[in-house]
Formats: C-alpha cells, structure tokens, sequence
C-alpha cells in the first residue's frame, strides 16, 4: 500500500475512532454520572440512549449530503461538530444538558461512522478494498471493546468530564490531518442537483431510531411484551413499511436509500453478514463484563481488560483477512471465520462460574480472531460490487442494519439475563443466542463472492463488476 494512501488511512481512522469510543466509553460511567448529577439510572440512561437515536437519524442523512455537499467538506463539518459536543457534554451542568449535548455528539458519530467507510473506500477503489476494510475494521472492532476500558480508566484516574474532553486532542490532530491529506471534492457543478427525499427522511430516519428505542426499552423492562417496547416497535415498523413503499415509487427524487440496491446478491449477502455480526459483537460487548463482574467478582476496569481479548483477536486477524481477500474473494475467509466463531462461542456454553479467566479470554479472543476473519472480507466484498456513485447509500444502509442488529443483541441478551432462574443459567441462555447469531452468520457467508475472475479498476461499470464478484 503506498505511503499516501496509508496517512489518508491514519488520519480518517483517527477521526473514525473517536465516534466509535464514545459509544461505548459511557457504559461504565451510568452509576458515577447519575451520583454526580443526583438523577436516576433511568433518566441518566439517555445519556447512553439519546446519543444511539442520534446516530440513527444522522445516518440517514449522510448518504445526501456526501452527494449534495462532497465526502471532505461532510467530515470536517462532523469533526467540529463531534468537537463542539464533546466540549459541551465535559461542562454539562445538570443531566439535561449533558443528554442535549450528547445528542449533538451522537449526530456527528452518525456522519463520521458511514463517512469513514465511504471515505476509505474510494481511496481504495475496489482492487484494494479489502486490505483497507481489514485496516478499518480493526478500529471497529477496538472502539467497543476499548470503550469501557478507557471510560473506566478516566473515571478511576481523573473524573467523569474526561470522558468527553479527551475527544478534545484526538479530533484537533484528526481535524488539522483531514485538512491536509483528505482529497478534495469535485467541483461543485461536476456533482449531480441531487434533490432531498424529505419524505424518505422523515420515515426512514424515526422509523428506524423508533426500532432502537424499542429494543433498549426491552433491555430495561426484561420483557417485549410491555407498552414502552410495543409502541416505538410498532411506529417503527409501520415508518419503516411506510419508506419501503416511498422508496419502490420514488420517481422525480431519488430516494435516500435505493431498496433496489439489494438487488445485487453480493450486497445484500454482506449486508446481512453484517447485521449478524452486529448482533455477535455487541451481545458479547454487554454480557462478557457482567459475566467477569458477577461470577468473578472483578471491577469494570479489569472486566473491561477481559473482553478487549475480543478486539485484540480482530485486530489480529482483520488486516491478514482483508488483504487476502483481494485476491481470494470473501466466501472462503468468510466461512473459515464464521467457523472458529462457532466453535469459541460452544465452548463458551460450557463454561461455569468457577473457570479460569485464562480459558474463557482465550475463548473470547479465538471468537474475536473468528469475526475479524469474517468482517474485513466482507466489507471488501461489498465495496467490490457496488458502483461508486452508489457507495455512499450503500454504506448508510450497512450501518444502520449494523446498528440494528447490535440493539437487537443487546435487547435479547439482557431479556435472557434478567429472566434466567440463576445468574450462571442467564450466562448460558445468552451464549446460545449468540450461538444462533453465528450460525446465520456461517449460514450467510456462502452467499458472498469468491475469487475476482479478473482485477477490476475503479472505473468499472457497474455490471462487469458484477460479473468480476
């Protein structure tokens, strides 16, 4: 990979990072921040919760103003506004505040998650993507893993405003290299008078926030069957039918999302391998610590050292992956790794509560090593397809499903913990679901593509592309 290529990588991936953090770096902090503001877990839980639904939404919209606005000006505007929220939520006041302010965070992750993909990926173009994807999926992998550790480091060190405020150098030294190393956008009458969808954004944006809403409220009522879970599951549902039928009929404006993208089989089969991998990591994500903390005994600091054993495995193996799959295609690397996550996720099942810490992190860090193997494959594969004025839809849709599959196995994982007879038995409930999780995850991974047939230069047409997958 040539040196300029690799500092684009850097910087973009240093902005990518800070977004992907901060998801997660106040899941450790609930406790501290509701003692320090003296609310309740429940209304402190917005911190967390508004910034999710804020993402939602933005990503929606990402996908329109790459097009309308270009990929350089889009991701400086989300690092000042990252910045700005960063800075706000640090001299919070009350909890109010800090859940306004974490929602302006969480409109800017919602721009510069998709928009680090998209960004890579064309720097790339298809003969390189999987080896960046593996780049790139190294900071996926370590920014949820890494986030409680960080969080919990700040807190115990320093005090809970650290959270924020040390977004502060990260995103100035990203800002100040996207300034100089980001390509800059075609000129402005060289890019297409792509027109809003308004309506499309009003239904896809809440239609999906309101799915994520439903499935957190199932993590704290431990039950689906409940009004607070129905009533956003339902206007989920029917916002979500609602865009389905809008985007089919679209006719003088381009939807956000173009449903028909999922025509290719290659994307919608790395689509739906993500989605499951959404719903591998994050359910590992939030029961890994509890199990560390309640059958071990640990603290979130040393429960949080545990499960990054997961990230470490992806970062160890994505790279490998994702370079190779420029030259072997994603099915076979796929299936291999979807392979070695079956079988650390069974051995898992078979674990108690008296098991040494070292064999359950080996387990964790061969299934971290297992879906680093199927994510960078993947994500190539799914760059390799698309046409290039279609990557930016493409990349919106790949989040929020991914998204929505994390808030699926977040929901799902904490309804078998909370119902379970006895803590050990809710353990074992949750690895099956994960268990099942990669089981569609194996089961999806034959439907990507195998070897290139011939290299494929970024100016391939869209259908020798797919022809070359």
């Amino acid at each position: 990979m040539d040196p300029a290529l690799l500092r684009l990588v850097a910087v973009v991936l240093l902005g990518g990072m800070m977004g992907l953090l901060d998801g997660t770096v106040v899941a450790v902090g609930v406790e501290t921040l509701a003692t320090a503001f003296d609310a309740s877990l429940s209304t402190t839980g917005w911190v967390a919760t508004g910034y999710l639904l804020a993402v939602t939404v933005s990503v929606a919209l990402t996908a329109w103003s790459v097009d309308r606005f270009g990929d350089r000006r889009m991701w400086l505007f989300a690092l000042v506004l990252f910045l700005a929220g960063s800075v706000a939520s640090g001299l919070a006041w009350n909890i109010g505040s800090l859940i306004v302010f974490r929602v302006v965070q969480g409109l800017a992750a919602g721009m510069l998650d998709p928009l680090m993909l998209a960004l890579l990926a064309r720097a790339a173009g298809p003969a390189r993507a999987g080896r960046v994807m593996g780049l790139m999926g190294v900071v996926l992998s370590l920014g949820p893993a890494l986030g409680p550790i960080v969080g919990g480091a700040l807190i115990q060190a320093l005090d809970w405003r650290w959270m924020f405020l040390i977004n502060v150098p990260i995103g100035v030294v990203a800002f100040l290299g996207a300034l100089r190393l980001v390509p800059a956008d075609a000129p402005r009458e060289q890019r297409p008078a792509v027109r809003l969808d308004v309506l499309g954004l009003a239904l896809v944006g809440p239609g999906f926030a309101a799915v994520v809403l439903a499935l957190s409220r199932t993590a704290e009522q431990a039950t689906f069957a409940v009004w607070p879970v129905l009533v956003p599951l339902t206007a989920g549902a029917v916002l979500l039918a609602g865009y389905g039928v809008h985007a089919l009929r679209a006719r003088r404006t381009p939807p956000l999302i173009d449903l028909r993208l999922f025509l290719h089989p290659s994307f919608a089969a790395s689509v739906a391998v993500m989605t499951s991998m959404g719903v591998v990591m994050f359910s590992m994500l939030f029961v890994l610590p509890l199990y560390y903390q309640r059958m071990h005994g640990h603290g979130v600091l040393m429960a949080g050292v545990l499960v990054a054993s997961y990230g470490l495995g992806a970062t160890l193996s994505m790279p490998v992956a994702g370079r190779v799959s420029d030259r072997v295609g994603a099915r076979r690397l796929a299936l291999g790794g979807a392979a070695i996550a079956l079988v650390s996720i069974l051995a898992l099942t078979q674990m108690g509560a008296r098991t040494p810490e070292a064999w359950s992190a080996s387990a964790v860090l061969a299934l971290g090593l297992g879906a680093g193997a199927v994510g960078a494959p993947t994500m190539g594969s799914l760059y390799r397809t698309l046409p290039a004025a279609s990557v930016s839809q493409g990349t919106s849709a790949l989040y929020m499903l991914n998204q929505v599959g994390g808030s699926l196995g977040v929901a799902v994982s904490a309804l078998i913990l909370e119902t379970a007879d006895e803590p050990m038995a809710g353990f074992h409930g949750a690895y099956r679901w994960v268990t099942g999780a990669v089981v569609v995850m194996l089961a999806l991974s034959v439907l990507l593509p195998g070897p290139p047939r011939a290299p494929v230069s970024a100016r391939t047409s869209e259908p020798e592309r797919e022809a070359a997958a």
